[in-house]
């Protein structure tokens, strides 16, 4: 029996697990804001469905599937707010979708963690967050454990990302690296970092093997220092060595940071990462980089 898969938000990530539930056979289907972007995917061999998680009517003939990814990703042109697209678009899939699927993923983010003393964080770590993004992921959470208390039949988990990386990622200051102009914030504080690749990987892995009720922390195995990221993309690019405006540190880090542990990942949805540090994956990350 095909497997029937339904992506909410069928970007960056979201495609990529499309192409590989493809693969393996499954009948997939994506929600998509516009006939433009339907009209993009149908080629690859999806079903695009044309609504908007902002708008409850336009979500009435989204299909009964086995499977749901809610990976919606927030664009600042569109229009509703971050709380809107997050918190009450979610909110409107839930309902569309109560009953109407045996699994539901929705992707989440590390931000839900304040700690930032350069702790080890992992899924059983306090959850304080004090930026909004944070606090909206929270609330966001807050609804998937009130949905599965509501619908018991449909097993229900919470991937935590740390940043994602990968072609066309994180590589923002590409320019800056090659001119040798400062970086803004802090040398030292850690970042916590997943490929791509390794992310689609672990919504595969989860939609075939998570527990139900589970919330998995999807990162990388080593936590690497800002200057050590800046120093390996400045070597790759032939670049001058970073410099950092320090002087910045209160509006682009609250302190040194956290670590991310994906131990759990590791172990209980038994993922094998292709890029397990930044070294194995920022060079697959500079493809198309010139």
């Amino acid at each position: 029996m095909t497997t029937r898969s339904l992506i909410i938000g069928c970007g960056y990530l979201g495609l990529r697990v499309a192409q590989r539930w493809l693969t393996a056979g499954h009948e997939v289907f994506a929600l998509t804001r516009s006939n433009s972007r339907a009209a993009e995917l149908a080629p690859s061999g999806l079903s695009p469905v044309v609504g908007d998680v902002t708008d409850p009517a336009s979500l009435r003939e989204l299909p009964e599937v086995d499977v749901v990814l809610h990976s919606v990703g927030f664009d600042r042109f569109a229009g509703p707010s971050k709380r809107d697209v997050y918190v009450n678009g979610l909110g409107h899939v839930l309902d569309a979708m109560t009953n109407r699927c045996r699994r539901f993923i929705h992707v989440s983010s590390t931000s839900v963690y304040a700690q930032q003393a350069e702790e080890w964080v992992d899924e059983n770590s306090p959850l304080e967050p004090t930026d909004e993004s944070g606090c909206i992921c929270l609330d966001a959470e807050h609804l998937i454990q009130h949905a599965a208390e509501r619908s018991p039949a449909t097993a229900f988990n919470i991937l935590r990302l740390s940043g994602i990386y990968g072609p066309q990622r994180l590589l923002s200051r590409v320019d800056a690296i090659r001119a040798g102009a400062s970086l803004p914030g802090p040398r030292d504080s850690w970042l916590n970092l997943i490929h791509v690749d390794d992310a689609a990987s672990a919504v595969v892995a989860c939609s075939e093997r998570g527990v139900a009720g589970e919330t998995y922390l999807v990162s990388d195995d080593r936590p690497i220092r800002r200057h050590e990221y800046y120093e390996q993309l400045a070597l790759l690019l032939s670049a001058p060595a970073p410099k950092f405006d320090e002087s910045t540190i209160a509006r682009h880090t609250k302190g040194r940071s956290k670590r991310c542990r994906n131990h759990k990942l590791r172990t209980e949805l038994k993922v094998e990462l292709q890029y397990p540090t930044l070294e194995a994956g920022l060079q697959h990350a500079l493809q198309g980089i010139e």
